[in-house]
């Protein structure tokens, strides 16, 4: 029995050249902009007209790359030590795309895929399936894939926060700091159609505050606020930008709760512009937590997450 798992991530630019194909590539997907596929493709384009040079500047500021295909790849590596499958990885704006991948797993039997993003989102994780099975039922593959859905409450997921958490305190007294986590935004309108993610990192959270307090851990305050809004419509609130204003002369850590593995949204706009706008603000220290990335505890997580999967 030859068995893979397959990761699943949106992806990020592994060069300056993928800038531009990662752009196209999210603003053309359908569960990121509904519109009809002409209206779709136009609304892209004029996006990216506006959008290139800036996001070009900013991953050269991250080393002409984003960090996440790398950060995932070290995961791979370590997930291969610790299951009896071979591990691979899908992105779905940018190489390795599923298509080429789902060429090499022809021949293995069963594949298992686990989304990097344990929140549910019809933005994140539908998309990824709607990539994945829409390559699978051409090659015939289907009925080989098994998914799973959110373990945003996974034990050994909300203890690598923990511990991201815990280094990024690096001994200092947590009852001086301000705990924020700081979640991918959403349009608002998504939401209120039935899509589940708010509840989820509701819940991550939550998670987290309890696994803190369990281990001693305790902040000033923990407050949750959401990033990366595009455009003039609602988004989930509060902003990340507004949030940060509450905070002039006290001391923050920030935890990226939405992403598993280290991209552009943590290491330019958390750790470098929003880091601008503290210093701005007068925020006495400002520190952004890791995301889990390779940590043993995620290793384990997925490790958990697939031998629960296959003995479905």
């Amino acid at each position: 029995m030859k068995r893979a798992i397959l990761l699943l991530n949106m992806g990020g630019p592994n060069n300056l050249d993928e800038v531009k194909i990662f752009l196209h590539n999210m603003f053309n997907d359908p569960r990121i902009i509904s519109a009809p596929r002409p209206i779709r493709w136009l609304i892209s384009k004029i996006i990216i007209a506006k959008r290139l040079k800036s996001a070009t500047s900013n991953y050269e500021l991250l080393g002409g790359r984003s960090p996440l295909v790398g950060q995932t790849q070290k995961l791979i590596d370590r997930l291969k030590t610790k299951v009896d499958a071979d591990v691979h990885m899908a992105m779905r704006y940018t190489p390795p795309f599923a298509v080429d991948v789902l060429e090499e797993l022809k021949d293995f039997d069963e594949i298992y895929a686990i989304p990097l993003y344990p929140q549910h989102s019809s933005t994140t994780t539908l998309s990824s399936f709607d990539d994945l099975f829409c390559e699978a039922n051409k090659q015939g593959m289907t009925n080989k894939i098994k998914t799973l859905t959110s373990y945003q409450t996974h034990p050994l997921y909300i203890k690598s926060i923990v511990e991201r958490i815990k280094e990024a305190l690096n001994g200092s007294n947590a009852s001086e700091y301000e705990l924020i986590f700081s979640a991918h935004g959403l349009p608002q309108k998504i939401i209120d159609k039935g899509d589940p993610y708010e509840q989820h990192i509701i819940q991550t959270v939550q998670s987290a505050e309890s696994a803190l307090e369990q281990s001693g851990i305790r902040f000033a305050n923990t407050h949750l606020a959401y990033q990366s809004r595009l455009g003039p419509i609602e988004w989930l609130r509060p902003y990340m930008d507004e949030k940060l204003h509450e905070f002039k002369d006290k001391k923050v850590i920030v935890f990226p709760v939405a992403f598993t593995i280290d991209n552009s949204e943590t290491e330019f706009e958390l750790d470098i512009e929003y880091r601008e706008l503290a210093d701005k603000i007068g925020i006495a220290d400002y520190r952004v937590a890791k995301a889990p990335n390779s940590h043993p505890l995620f290793v384990e997580c997925l490790a958990d997450i697939y031998e629960e999967m296959s003995k479905k």
